[in-house]
């Protein structure tokens, strides 16, 4: 007599793809330890609640109908989900080893991430790092990259998956020097007869994103000297060669020290997001998922500012 009894609603499901993947429903039933019976039942009821034929049966081989290779595809990619979901609630209990690629901006990376990062890899000494510093936006794939820190918003996010960890506020600044020599500007307009610090088509920003009026608007200032490393455009306004945006986190220590003076302060205030963000993939690894939410409980306790 045939006792089965499908434990949940999606026992099926898993007896379905178990003999998606054997040759037969006997093999199927001898690696699910069922009998071929109990699978043949357990497939012909989900076809008949689907309303759609899975297989073709013969004698000695099933094999999947067109709506049947369709079916396995989604159930595998859900179960690839809940996969990963296990994997990253047991990864909390148990050391986590592998290498991770991190790509980040060059000077936020040297400054402010990189001593987090030596932070969250102690638990894990199994872990190994790539860090990569570029201001270029990078092709996470075909770099591949597990994870990327982005500045503001983000572009072509179809295949990418983000987490925003932190907005930062942006300030417009210039050395004591340069103010001395050139005077300081006190509107937008001043700006136009300034030297000005940006970036470059392929690093970081030529245009800066400015409050006018409560307002978010773009801002384009001279682009007298283009550089394509935001630690270097650090540096440059700091040794007086023109006027910069940057996110506080760059600038604080200058800031404080006196190096470095906020101007335009009305202007400024519009904050930039942060964000980790990943390839799209149906199963995320362990230490993957492990450096993302330590990089959210780091940011949550102020670490990014």
């Amino acid at each position: 007599m045939d006792t089965l009894k499908e434990p949940d609603p999606f026992w099926g499901v898993a007896v379905f793809v178990a003999a998606a993947r054997a040759d037969n429903f006997t093999q199927a039933a001898d690696r699910m330890g069922l009998t071929k019976s109990s699978v043949g039942k357990t497939i012909a009821r989900l076809e008949q609640t689907l309303g759609v034929k899975l297989f073709h049966r013969t004698t000695r081989l099933t094999r999947l109908t067109a709506d049947g290779e369709a079916y396995l595809a989604a159930c595998t990619s859900a179960l690839d989900e809940i996969t990963a979901a296990q994997a990253a609630l047991s990864s909390n209990n148990r050391v986590l080893s592998g290498r991770i690629h991190i790509d980040m901006p060059v000077a936020f990376g040297r400054r402010v991430l990189l001593p987090i990062l030596v932070d969250i890899m102690r638990p894990h000494p199994g872990l190994s790092l790539s860090l990569t510093f570029s201001d270029a936006t990078s092709d996470l794939l075909q770099d591949d990259v597990d994870i990327a820190i982005r500045f503001g918003a983000l572009k072509n996010t179809s295949h990418l998956v983000a987490r925003h960890l932190a907005t930062q506020d942006r300030v417009i600044c210039a050395s004591p020097a340069y103010l001395r020599a050139r005077g300081e500007p006190l509107t937008l307009a001043d700006v136009r007869r300034h030297r000005c610090i940006v970036g470059s088509l392929k690093g970081p920003p030529l245009i800066w994103t400015v409050l006018e009026d409560g307002v978010e608007q773009r801002f384009t200032p001279p682009a007298t000297h283009q550089l394509t490393d935001g630690e270097a455009m650090v540096d440059a306004t700091v040794n007086g060669l023109g006027i910069g945006q940057f996110a506080l986190s760059l600038v604080r220590e200058h800031l404080a020290a006196g190096r470095l003076k906020p101007i335009l302060q009305s202007y400024s205030s519009a904050g930039v997001a942060i964000h980790a963000v990943w390839p799209k993939r149906a199963q995320l690894s362990p230490r993957v998922r492990y450096v993302v939410d330590e990089l959210v409980r780091y940011a949550a306790n102020g670490r990014f500012n």
